[in-house]
């Protein structure tokens, strides 16, 4: 998940904003945040006397000309930029402590109004981990440990692999699981980033690889659309069975999980985040909860 903000601006507002947050069908939520003008004033200044510092004017030192004269010379976009720099993280934040969300990603930011003399207004558009009803899943799950347990003379037996996909493909047409648009946005953009990364490396364009599948941009980025989004289920739907069933990891699991990369700058790497590989040694353990019920 990305950790910047993505921050884009809009002309025109179509009505009077008002502060508040709206939770979208799927999830999502936008936020509207009005950082009152005086705010936006107060660190306006604060950067214009920071930039002018650095102003060379003929026939004066770096930043000693008349003030009037420095500021005339400022790039006023980049005056704006670092004022929404300066205040936009402050008042999202405020923002969610205020209305009590606890997002789980980075929000994508758009700015709707920022005129001298006026109140800034922004919307923040981010999603809460969302609510998901496992259903009935382990007599689903059991129908299919069933008969999979039973062998058939002259029928070739499955292997352990198709077993569990089948298994968490009928647990997940169980559950109920909403995943907000802008999470799978961002999830696919995650994914798409690590193809472009990956084809460099081969030496390949990203229209070399489409003409080679015989597919447009468009349909590449539905096919990601549609991964992040299944990815993403089966991620919130392991984490909510291992919460319920109480499944943990212990130190034990991750040194025996570390002791088996005999690559040792590998395993210093990954080292590095503990979280990580405990996260997935934990969806390791409910994928084997799941295929002995």
């Amino acid at each position: 998940m990305s950790n910047s903000k993505v921050i884009s601006q809009k002309s025109e507002v179509k009505s009077t904003p008002k502060e508040g947050f709206v939770r979208k069908e799927d999830g999502t939520l936008e936020i509207t945040v009005i950082v009152p003008w005086n705010e936006a004033k107060k660190a306006q200044e604060e950067i214009e006397n920071d930039l002018i510092k650095h102003v060379k004017v003929a026939g004066f030192r770096p930043g000693q000309a008349p003030k009037n004269v420095l500021k005339a010379k400022l790039n006023p976009e980049l005056v704006k930029e670092e004022v929404l720099k300066k205040v936009v993280g402050k008042a999202y934040n405020d923002a969610l402590t205020k209305h009590d969300l606890k997002p789980l990603i980075t929000p994508h930011v758009h700015i709707e109004v920022f005129t001298e003399g006026t109140d800034i207004v922004f919307t923040a558009e981010t999603c809460e981990e969302p609510v998901i009803e496992l259903g009935k899943y382990k007599e689903e799950i059991k129908k299919v440990t069933a008969k999979n347990k039973i062998i058939v003379p002259g029928k070739e037996e499955k292997k352990p692999g198709d077993s569990i996909d089948e298994i968490l493909d009928v647990a997940l047409k169980t559950a109920k699981i909403t995943v907000p648009h802008v999470l799978t946005e961002n999830e696919s953009g995650r994914l798409l980033t690590q193809l472009l990364e990956e084809l460099k490396k081969l030496g390949l364009t990203l229209d070399q690889y489409l003409n080679s599948r015989n597919i447009t941009a468009e349909q590449l980025k539905s096919e990601y659309n549609l991964k992040a989004e299944n990815d993403l289920k089966l991620e919130f739907f392991l984490r909510k069975v291992a919460d319920e069933e109480k499944i943990t990891v212990e130190k034990e699991d991750i040194e025996r999980a570390l002791a088996t990369i005999e690559n040792p700058k590998e395993r210093e790497e990954i080292m590095k985040n503990p979280y990580l590989v405990a996260s997935i040694i934990r969806q390791q353990k409910t994928v084997t909860f799941l295929s002995e019920l």
